[in-house]
């Protein structure tokens, strides 16, 4: 049996060392991690001297903040020595790594999936290898990002199952490769911070060397997503639903500051969601004990005396795979840029190469409008599938509600790989505007044929099998890949539309529904159908945008409400405040964690404000204007002061904070909070741009050129050296 990661580990800390063992394996080999140096060590047997700090969940990985050592590091506090390329030149053996161990110190269990229990990442902590003998800054800021981002992400792990594969994946997988090797590289969320104990597992280290099987058992692979699970009933059936989004870790990040795809085929917001149905499973659910080995395979507990029945149905979502950005301004729309089509075409070969590999025949389904801005993004996608297909062929259908309700490109022939794709559009606003939501059902006709050739996972429990193997009776050939500008709010109508469509499918199939009949007919089945799919909305949302999903009035009712129009207003402002001036500190703890920024490349004070000091003052003159225009408005007066020497205060003061207002709207791109660590390309030449402009205004421009203290080309290019990383 392969091994799993270890259920419960204690931590052992000392001046010289971490070590890490599990009470339920006293004879497993115990994980040494020296310090201050962070060399990996495997000991037979348990460490002496050592102080027992706390029981763990498990470890989510390893990090390395800066590189510094002793006075050296006093003298770059200082400022002094500060030669070109002395920053490179000191990064020697003489420093020691500002490294942490991070550790799960509360999980929550979710619920049980075919008998293995799933957890939510609750609270972490951060075990510091070298005690600090002064505060930088810079390391603070880090920590400080690092906390809040893995505090409101949606982390989850399992000990024993698996939960970054699908099951039609997990059936075609080695289920004697220890759990970390069987995951999905793309929703490992914790690669990155393991590969210190992966590197140690692969070639071991300068003290131990060749493979180090033992450490198997101390890497947790984590997903980032969204899980539910509940027990329930359909008419009279008991059965569970689970609900899986997996967020892809690849070009993760943030609305505005992700868009597209990148040059390894990555393209930005990719989720897979997964909705499974499992009958006759007695072991799912919250019942009974989350340890012990007898429930790993599903085998104990709750028979049913009936095979256990799984069946799985897979979609996905990403962004419009061609080179585009939608920059910042301040502006309530963002000036929409498309970077190219034809140089974005390699990358969207290998993008689709892979979807295609893991999924079968593609079925790209396009929401954004026809209309207005949108039309741009619409236009290079199908340009992007034109380049692709053979000799495509396109067709259009149209009625009296839009002149283009679907577009259509197909191959005319079967010649090579990318023939597999199959695109479809949809005007989802138009056809849906004035509250006709029903008219949503024309793509679900429009993909009636390719839903039903497309099928659906199942497999049922082989009883003689240990190792939980399925034998499987059908395989889902095909996906529905949806986007829209955000793949966030249209796109989960649509997919939530797919999933009922299968579902009903799925429970007709094996006899809980009659033929012709829906789950409709139960309510209790349908509110908490449309409560699962309201809440993976939200959670995809709020990771990427920052707020709850629009439209999920109509997901959780059927219906579109005008309180739902209000709730959906709030979240638009929402996100136009946390896009603009939240959302770069969020990007940076994305490109920290997931290591394409390494800090240790980067030069001393990377989160300084490196814009002119007047720039910089603006806003609070703003701020002040106001407060000065609100106390001489709302202060009584005496009854025998001057009126006009009042009137002319407010005048000032009123003009002063116009001026300031429309200077900070007139010149957005300066007053965005832009990501430190991994410069955009885009925002670099904005910004730019930008000072120069203000360089030319006529009230400010002398002042700012003769006074700035360093332009944002500093701020942006101090970590061109670190944004990449090749893994």
């Amino acid at each position: 049996m392969a091994s799993l990661p270890f259920r419960d580990i204690n931590v052992h800390a000392s001046a010289s060392h971490y070590a890490f063992t599990s009470p339920s394996s006293p004879s497993a080999p115990t994980l040494v991690v020296d310090r201050p140096s962070g060399d990996l060590r495997m000991n037979d047997g348990a460490l002496l001297g050592g102080k027992r700090v706390s029981s763990i969940a498990g470890i989510l990985g390893m990090i390395k903040l800066r590189l510094g050592h002793g006075q050296d590091r006093k003298k770059e506090m200082r400022g002094e020595g500060r030669k070109e390329g002395s920053q490179q030149a000191r990064i020697s053996s003489n420093y020691i790594p500002d490294k942490y161990i991070i550790v799960i110190t509360k999980a929550q269990p979710m619920g049980r999936l075919k008998g293995h229990m799933i957890y939510k990442v609750i609270a972490t902590e951060f075990l510091p290898l070298r005690e600090r003998p002064l505060h930088d800054q810079d390391e603070d800021n880090y920590l400080a990002l690092l906390k809040t981002f893995i505090k409101s992400s949606p982390l989850y792990f399992s000990y024993s199952f698996d939960i970054t594969n699908t099951f039609q994946r997990q059936s075609q997988l080695d289920t004697a490769q220890p759990l970390w090797k069987r995951a999905d590289d793309r929703f490992f969320w914790n690669r990155f911070v393991q590969s210190d104990l992966i590197d140690f597992r692969t070639s071991g280290s300068k003290n131990q060397h060749g493979q180090q099987p033992a450490v198997d058992a101390y890497i947790l692979p984590v997903m980032f997503g969204m899980m539910e699970i509940v027990s329930t009933r359909v008419k009279t059936t008991p059965l569970t639903l689970v609900l899986i989004t997996r967020r892809s870790r690849l070009r993760a990040g943030t609305r505005y500051f992700s868009r597209g795809i990148d040059e390894q085929g990555n393209v930005s917001n990719f989720n897979e969601t997964e909705q499974i149905v499992l009958l006759n499973d007695g072991t799912s659910g919250m019942g009974g004990f989350a340890g012990g080995r007898g429930m790993e395979n599903g085998k104990v507990g709750g028979s049913t005396g009936k095979e256990v029945q799984i069946m799985s149905y897979v979609q996905t979502r990403g962004s419009v795979p061609v080179y585009w950005a939608e920059v910042n301004t301040l502006h309530y729309t963002p000036k929409l840029q498309i970077r190219g089509v034809e140089p974005a075409v390699a990358a969207a070969k290998a993008h689709f190469s892979q979807q295609i590999r893991l999924y079968g025949d593609n079925y790209l389904v396009n929401l954004v409008n026809q209309k207005g801005r949108e039309v741009r993004v619409k236009e290079a996608y199908e340009q992007m599938v034109k380049y692709l297909v053979t000799a495509p062929a396109e067709s259009a259908q149209q009625d009296q509600v839009s002149d283009e309700k679907f577009r259509v490109v197909e191959p005319s022939g079967r010649q090579q790989e990318f023939d597999r794709l199959h695109y479809i559009y949809f005007d989802f606003h138009n056809e849906t505007k004035g509250l006709k939501w029903h008219r949503a059902q024309l793509l679900l006709d429009r993909l009636h044929d390719a839903l039903e050739k497309q099928q659906y996972f199942r497999g049922v429990d082989m009883p003689a099998d240990l190792e939980g193997r399925l034998e499987v009776r059908n395989h889902q050939t095909s996906v529905v890949r949806t986007n829209c500008m955000d793949c966030l709010d249209r796109t989960n109508v649509v997919q939530s539309m797919l999933a009922r469509s299968s579902l009903n499918r799925q429970l007709t199939d094996v006899g809980v529904l009659a033929r012709g009949e829906t789950f409709t007919s139960d309510a209790s089945f349908e509110f908490l159908f449309r409560k699962v799919w309201a809440d993976n909305a939200d959670v995809v949302s709020k990771s990427y945008s920052g707020t709850g999903a629009l439209k999920t009035d109509f997901t959780r009712t059927g219906e579109r409400t005008k309180a739902g129009a209000l709730q959906d207003l709030q979240n638009s402002i929402t996100r136009y405040v946390r896009n603009n001036f939240l959302d770069g500190p969020k990007q940076d703890a994305f490109d920290l964690f997931l290591g394409t920024h390494l800090p240790e490349t980067t030069s001393h004070m990377v989160f300084a404000d490196r814009r002119p000091l007047l720039i910089q003052s603006i806003p609070y003159i703003l701020a002040f204007s106001l407060f000065f225009v609100f106390v001489g408005a709302f202060t009584r007066r005496l009854p025998d002061a001057a009126v006009l020497p009042l009137r002319l205060f407010i005048i000032f003061w009123f003009a002063v904070g116009c001026w300031s207002l429309n200077f900070i709207y007139s010149n957005g791109m300066l007053y965005v909070n832009w990501p430190k660590l991994n410069p955009r390309p885009w925002a670099t030449e904005g910004y730019n741009e930008a000072i120069s402009n203000v360089r030319k205004d006529k009230v400010i421009g002398t002042l700012v050129a003769r006074h700035e203290r360093g332009l944002s080309t500093a701020r942006y290019t101090n970590a061109e050296e670190g944004k990449k990383r090749i893994e």
